[in-house]
C-alpha cells in the first residue's frame, strides 16, 4: 500500500471465492517436482513469518494485476466497474491455480509485492530486454548502465556491437581534477559507479576513485529481492577490470571485444553480487572474425573466466553463405543465427510482410521477442494440453493476454524505454507442453488450435486497447523456451521435446534451505552443489514424462525444425525460441543446409550438440532408463512441505529457462562453456 493509497480503493478478490481454494489441493505437475520448484521458487515470505501457499500466491499476483488496471482506469477516468473486475479476477485466479496459464516466473515472484506496490519498479515484471550499442557517440556509458541495471533487477538483456569503431577512446585526463565517488550501497549507486568510470574514459574527464566503504559486508540479507550481500568485492573487480580494458584502448576506436568483455563482466559482477544467475545474448555481424572468435579461448585466453556469461549469435542475412558459422556450430552449438529482416518484415510468417516493427534492432537472451533497443518485454503462458477443448482454451487466452497487457501500463525508470514501450505495449504469449498435446491431439489440431488462438489474441487486444485507451501491441505471442514455470504445470518447456521419457531433474537448494529435511525424510538424494560446495545443494528428482510423447532420440534435427516453422507460421508474430539439439555425426554435416532452407521460415534459431548421459557433472536434465526410474521412485516417500515457513527465498528470476540462464559457476568444459 502506498501513502496515497487507501485499502478501501484497492481491489481484493472476494473472501468468500478465495475461502473456496485455500484447502484446495493444487495440480503441481510431475509427480511432486513442480511442488518443489515452488516452494523453492517462488513461494514468498508473508508478514508473520510463514511462506506462501499456492493459493496465497495466485491471490497476491491476481490482485497485483488488477490494482494496475484499477489505477490506469482511475487516473485516465475511464469508469472502474467494480462487479465486471471482480468476475475477471475470479477467473485469472481459477485459471491461475489450476495451471491452464501461468504468468512468468518474474510475475510469481514480484507481482503485487512492494517492489511493485510501493516502489513502482514495474521493470522487474518484464522478462527480458535489449540494448544497441550503435549510439556511442551520444552517450558511451548508457548501454552499458542499462545492462547493469536491468540485470540487477533480474531482467536478462540482449546487446549488439554495433558501436564498434564508431567512438576513440580518450582516457582520463591526468590533468584534470580527479574525483572521489562513495558509491551508496544500492543498485543506483553501483549503476552509477560504472557510469563516472566508462565516461572518464570517453569524455576526458579526470582520473575517478571509488570509496566502497558504504556498501555492507558480505553475508548481509538483501531484503525484497532476497539473497545475500556479496560485499563490494565483485564491484572492485570490476571496476579494475574495466579499466584494464580501456587503457588498451586508449586512441584506438572502441574494439568489439572491449564491447563483449565488458558487457560479460557487468553479468559475472551482478551475479556474484546480487544473484545466483543472469542472461545476456550478444549478437554480432557473420562476417566478423574477430566476433566469431570470442569464445575460441586458444584465440582469446582472457576472456576464459567471463565468456560463459552471454549467448553469442549472429545477424544472418537471407541468402548468405552458411557454412563457416555452421562449421563452427557443429563443434561448440555457437553461433546461434537472428534473421533481423524477417523480425522487421513479419508479424507470422505465413501472413504477409507488414513491416510494422521497422524500427526493431535485436530481440532478448533467448530471442522469443523482436526488441527495439532499451525495450523491454513481459512473456505469459498457456498450457493447451490442460485444456479439454478449443473453446475452454480461448478463455483461457483471454486471461493471459489480459495480465500480460497489464504489465504494459507500469512504468520503468528509463525514459528511454517509457519511449518505446508506450509506443509497442509488446507482449508475448506463450505455449507450453506442445510435445505432450501433439501426442494426444495431433499435429492437425496444434495448427487449428495455434491459427485460431492468435486470431482470438487479436480481437482481445483490440477491444481491451480500447478500453485501456492505449495502443494496440505491435505483436502479441511468442513461443518461450520455458523452464521452472513449465515444471509447475507438469508441461514440456515450450516446444522443446524432451530428453527422454525417464529422466532425472537436478535443482539447487542453498545449504540452509528449511525445504531440506522434508527432502531428506522424503528419502531424496541431496549432495554438495558442484563448485559452490559450501553453499549450496543439489537434489536428484525422476521424472516420468508419460507414454506417446516422443523424445529427442526420435526426432531428428529437421523435425525440430519443421516444429519451429509450423509454430512461427500460424502462431508467434514475435518469434520461436528453440533450440535445436542435433548429433555433430550424423547431422553436424547438415546444418548449412538446414539453414539455407528454414531461413525464410524463421527469424531465430540456436543450436545444441548432443552431449552424451552424464557429460559433465550435475546436469539439469540426465536421461535415464525405466529401471533407474522405478528404482530411484521406490526409494520416496511422501513429500510434504506443510510446515515450511521463515525462509526467504533466493530466487531464479531471469528468462525462466535452464538454456538462457548462465550459472555462476560453469563447468570447467569446453563444450559445456559452449552452450552457455
Amino acid at each position: 500500500m502506498t501513502n496515497t493509497e487507501t485499502d478501501t480503493n484497492r481491489f481484493t478478490l472476494s473472501d468468500h471465492f478465495v475461502s473456496k481454494y485455500k484447502r484446495k489441493k493444487a495440480p503441481f505437475g510431475f509427480n511432486g517436482l513442480g511442488e518443489l520448484v515452488y516452494h523453492r521458487t517462488y513461494s514468498r515470505m508473508k508478514a508473520d513469518g510463514k511462506n506462501e501457499q499456492w493459493w496465497e500466491t495466485v491471490q497476491r499476483v491476481v490482485e497485483g494485476t488488477f490494482n494496475m488496471q484499477k489505477r490506469h482506469i482511475d487516473a485516465h477516468g475511464l469508469g472502474w466497474n467494480a462487479w465486471k473486475a471482480q468476475h475477471s479476477a475470479q477467473q485469472m485466479f481459477d485459471r491461475i491455480f489450476n495451471m491452464k496459464f501461468l504468468p512468468p516466473g518474474r510475475g510469481l515472484w514480484a507481482m503485487g509485492t512492494p517492489i511493485t506496490e510501493e516502489k513502482k519498479l514495474f521493470a522487474a515484471l518484464n522478462n527480458c530486454a535489449f540494448v544497441s550499442t550503435e549510439g556511442f557517440k551520444g552517450e558511451f556509458s548508457s548501454p552499458f548502465c542499462f545492462l547493469m541495471d536491468a540485470s540487477m533487477l533480474g531482467v536478462g538483456v540482449g546487446f549488439d556491437t554495433k558501436g564498434a569503431g564508431t567512438l576513440i577512446l580518450k582516457g582520463p585526463n591526468p590533468v584534470r581534477r580527479s574525483e572521489l565517488y562513495e558509491i551508496p550501497d544500492t543498485r543506483e549507486g553501483w549503476v552509477e559507479s560504472l557510469r563516472l568510470l566508462l565516461d572518464s574514459y570517453a569524455q576526458g574527464t579526470g582520473e575517478i576513485e571509488f570509496d566502497y566503504s558504504a556498501i555492507r559486508p558480505a553475508g548481509v540479507p538483501i531484503r525484497g529481492f532476497g539473497g545475500e550481500s556479496s560485499g563490494p568485492d565483485p564491484l572492485v573487480e570490476l571496476h579494475q577490470s574495466v579499466r584494464d580494458i580501456l587503457n588498451e584502448e586508449i586512441g584506438k576506436p572502441v574494439s568489439i571485444t572491449a564491447i563483449v568483455d565488458i558487457m560479460n563482466l557487468i553479468g559475472k559482477c551482478v551475479v556474484a553480487g546480487n544473484v545466483r544467475r543472469t542472461a545476456e545474448i550478444v549478437f554480432g555481424e557473420p562476417d566478423s572474425e574477430e566476433y566469431l572468435d570470442l569464445k575460441n579461448y586458444e584465440v582469446n585466453p582472457h576472456r576464459a573466466t567471463y565468456g560463459w556469461t552471454s549467448n553469442n549469435s549472429i545477424f544472418a542475412e537471407v541468402g548468405m553463405n552458411y557454412e563457416p558459422a555452421a562449421e563452427r556450430v557443429r563443434y561448440n552449438g555457437e553461433p546461434g543465427f537472428a534473421w533481423l529482416h524477417n523480425m522487421k518484415a513479419y508479424g507470422r510468417m505465413v501472413d504477409a510482410p507488414n513491416w510494422k516493427d521497422r524500427r526493431a534492432s535485436g530481440g532478448n537472451p533467448c530471442l522469443e521477442q523482436t526488441l527495439e533497443s532499451y525495450e523491454l518485454c513481459c512473456l505469459v503462458e498457456t498450457f493447451p494440453n490442460n485444456h479439454d477443448s478449443i473453446e475452454d482454451y480461448l478463455e483461457t487466452l483471454k486471461y493471459a493476454y489480459l495480465y500480460a497487457k497489464t504489465v504494459t501500463l507500469g512504468q520503468t525508470h528509463w525514459p528511454e524505454t517509457n519511449r518505446v514501450m508506450l509506443r509497442n505495449r509488446r507482449i508475448g504469449c506463450s505455449m507450453s507442453g506442445i510435445a505432450q498435446f501433439v501426442a494426444d491431439k495431433g499435429l492437425g489440431q496444434l495448427q487449428a488450435w495455434m491459427d485460431k488462438g492468435y486470431a482470438h489474441i487479436q480481437t482481445l487486444d483490440e477491444n481491451y486497447s480500447d478500453w485501456m485507451a492505449i495502443p494496440r501491441s505491435i505483436k502479441t505471442t511468442s513461443i518461450k523456451p520455458s523452464g521452472t514455470v513449465s515444471l509447475l504445470a507438469g508441461a514440456t518447456p515450450g516446444i522443446h521435446f524432451p530428453e527422454s521419457r525417464y529422466y532425472i531433474r537436478r535443482m539447487r537448494l542453498g545449504i540452509g534451505s528449511n525445504l531440506v529435511p522434508a527432502l531428506e525424510k522424503a528419502g531424496y538424494k541431496l549432495e554438495p552443489a558442484f563448485g559452490s560446495e559450501e553453499t549450496t545443494l543439489v537434489v536428484e528428482i525422476p521424472v516420468d514424462v508419460g507414454e506417446g510423447v516422443r523424445t529427442l532420440d526420435s526426432v531428428s534435427m529437421w523435425e525440430q525444425l519443421g516444429m519451429a516453422s509450423l509454430a512461427q507460421r500460424y502462431w508467434a508474430d514475435n518469434q520461436v525460441s528453440c533450440t535445436v539439439t542435433f548429433d555433430p555425426d550424423s547431422e553436424g554435416s547438415q546444418i548449412a543446409a538446414a539453414l539455407d532452407q528454414f531461413q525464410y521460415q524463421l527469424k531465430g534459431i540456436s543450436f545444441l550438440p548432443r552431449l552424451d548421459l552424464g557429460a559433465y557433472p550435475q546436469m539439469p536434465y540426465e536421461s535415464i532408463d525405466a529401471e533407474t526410474y522405478h528404482d530411484m521412485k521406490s526409494k520416496l516417500g511422501k513429500l510434504s512441505f506443510g510446515r515450511i515457513k521463515g525462509e526467504e527465498i533466493v530466487v531464479e528470476r531471469f528468462c525462466d529457462n535452464d538454456v538462457c540462464e548462465i550459472d555462476f559457476n560453469p563447468v570447467d568444459n569446453e563444450e559445456v562453456n559452449a552452450q552457455v
